[in-house]
């Protein structure tokens, strides 16, 4: 059960609602990163409703695109949060996956806290990371996927970025992603909320 006001509507899809809790909390001071956390429990809400067949491909996309409105307020607050420069960091949705929802907003909290985000988009090859990585030189690569099915695909291009001998961390993140696809794909992290790649990225930065 959704405790927090501003989870639940998201989670009920209450655009209005949502709108209007999204103002109140920043109007009351409320810190930006606050507002996107209790927005992500009620999109994981979200997604395990539609993972038990209580919501359809609709609702979620709605509720994606509740959270993207919302985002619009919020990443001005989120990019004036933080602005030293950090370090280079690679994000990318794997071959054969076009949903950028999550990675979207990794990369605006990474963006937001201080990181310079390379954002490849979708569907990305893995010459395209291998490219990109050796172009920034960065120390960390995000890989976001959704589909079950383009697993092998991260694997894949995990294990090419290793075999072109790029010493880059792989961070791995989408809403089934747990310890065993980490193993299984050969990443070295994982996460299931955008802000565990914020934390993420400040380990391996030392920031």
């Amino acid at each position: 059960m959704l405790t927090d006001l501003l989870a639940k509507a998201i989670a009920d899809l209450e655009e209005q609602q949502v709108a209007e809790l999204v103002k109140e909390r920043i109007a009351s001071g409320v810190a930006p990163l606050e507002i996107v956390n209790s927005l992500q429990q009620g999109m994981a809400e979200a997604g395990s409703r539609f993972e038990s067949g209580e919501y359809f491909l609709g609702e979620l996309i709605m509720c994606g695109e509740i959270m993207q409105d919302s985002m619009v307020v919020l990443e001005p607050l989120l990019i004036g949060s933080n602005a030293e420069y950090k370090g280079n960091i690679v994000m990318g949705t794997v071959k054969g996956d076009i949903h950028d929802l999550g990675k979207n907003i990794v990369v605006m909290l990474l963006k937001g806290s201080g990181y310079n985000v390379i954002d490849l988009g979708v569907d990305v090859s893995k010459e395209k990371f291998i490219d990109a990585i050796k172009e920034s030189n960065a120390p960390l690569v995000g890989m976001s996927v959704l589909l079950t099915g383009c697993q092998e695909a991260m694997k894949d291009t995990i294990e090419a970025i290793r075999a072109a001998g790029l010493n880059t961390k792989v961070l791995i993140g989408g809403n089934y992603i747990d310890d065993l696809v980490k193993a299984h794909v050969g990443a070295d992290y994982s996460a299931q909320a955008a802000t565990d790649g914020v934390k993420i990225a400040d380990q391996i930065f030392g920031a």
